[in-house]
């Protein structure tokens, strides 16, 4: 709390509200995201190598998280983005790769999506929504990263 204090004494309450607004939302999408990674990979419903790799995005993701939410760090930020993007990257490969032995007609991801859609499997459109979830959260660390550097 002292380090918001610190801020809010150097800046407008609309610039204060809005820098710690933005960390807690980035924070908090983050925090979501860990918790739907680890639900999942309790699930067992993947691949051990997928739940494997949820629980070290978790690992990295979730103290990041913690650290953002009571000060923004850049380091934390570009962990996140890192792991964002790389998670949306993960996404849209077993998306893909699901879509080519049952869509071989729709190859680009554009493609797949809307034959995903107009099929209506569930799992494809929940894939995009998670890739849309990752790529979000990336966007919210860069802005983030972008303002504490010109403040800065």
């Amino acid at each position: 709390m002292a380090d918001h204090a610190a801020l809010l004494a150097g800046m407008s309450p609309p610039a204060f509200l809005g820098g710690v607004l933005h960390s807690r939302v980035c924070a908090l999408v983050t925090a979501v995201s860990c918790l739907a990674h680890v639900w999942l990979a309790a699930g067992n419903h993947h691949a051990a190598w997928l739940s494997a790799l949820m629980l070290t995005m978790v690992a990295v993701c979730l103290p990041c998280a913690l650290h953002l939410w009571r000060r923004s760090n850049v380091v934390a930020l570009q962990r996140i983005m890192a792991s964002a993007v790389g998670m949306a990257a993960v996404h849209t490969f077993l998306l893909l790769a699901s879509g080519r032995s049952t869509h071989s007609h729709a190859a680009a991801a554009g493609g797949l999506a809307e034959s995903a859609v107009r099929a209506g499997e569930p799992a494809a459109v929940v894939m995009l929504l998670v890739i849309a979830l990752e790529m979000t959260t990336a966007f919210l660390a860069a802005t983030l990263v972008a303002r504490l550097r010109t403040r800065g």
